[in-house]
């Protein structure tokens, strides 16, 4: 369920309000400048279970329900797994803010990380995307909302990798000729295909954390050992 605002309503909404918004609501605002966006950005952080994306005037603002979060953190949990198995080195920076002034574009993902890029960030905690590459891939979880409307501002912002889970199965997206293009196996992490992110994302949903982590860890050595 989407909600469409006037601009000149917008400023008139408590932030508290927002916190209490439906898991299943989008706010959009129309005619959002760049630098109300980004007072958007500077005020929202105290309300925590929303996200913003912005597409040249757009602004949407989504509540994160406690599934969606749980979905995306498992992803994190099961790269950790991949990143220690094979020793490779995977940065992690959760629903850090993806954006770009000259683009007039940004958005929050579920889940981003650095693979092939990780070497240009270094150590860094901090990011400043006018400098930094952005990230690898992003992760976009469905449970009350859409994101597919999303993908153009990753195509901008020159993500070369998306994985949408819509809580039934996970498709791996990459960037080719600015369009994003369904493909079965990862760039980022070539031991992972469309087949094996769906396969343990639904073994967590059916059976639990701990027994699907056990068992994806099991498969990485296994790959492991036979490539």
């Amino acid at each position: 369920m989407s909600l469409a605002v006037v601009p000149s309503l917008k400023r008139k909404i408590p932030l508290s309000l927002l916190d209490e918004l439906p898991d299943y609501v989008t706010l959009t605002l129309q005619g959002v400048s760049w630098d109300e966006y980004e007072d958007w950005l500077r005020a929202l952080p105290e309300v925590k279970r929303v996200r913003l994306s912005y597409d040249a005037g757009r602004l949407q603002i989504m509540p994160v329900s406690a599934s969606h979060e749980s979905y995306a953190m498992f992803f994190n949990r099961l790269m950790n797994i991949i990143s220690l198995r094979l020793r490779l080195n995977i940065r992690f920076f959760g629903s850090t803010t993806l954006k770009s002034d000259r683009q007039r574009k940004g958005n929050e993902p579920d889940a981003c990380f650095y693979v092939q890029r990780v070497t240009l960030i270094g150590n860094k905690i901090t990011l400043d995307f006018a400098q930094d590459p952005f990230p690898d891939v992003a992760v976009e979880v469905d449970v009350f909302h859409e994101s597919l409307s999303k993908f153009p501002i990753y195509a901008a912002l020159d993500v070369p990798e998306i994985w949408h889970y819509d809580t039934q199965r996970v498709v791996i997206y990459q960037l080719q000729d600015g369009a994003y293009q369904p493909v079965e196996r990862s760039l980022a992490v070539p031991l992972l295909t469309s087949e094996s992110l769906t396969e343990y994302l639904n073994r967590y949903r059916d059976e639990g954390e701990l027994e699907t982590l056990l068992a994806f860890e099991e498969w990485v050595t296994q790959q492991a050992a036979t490539a």
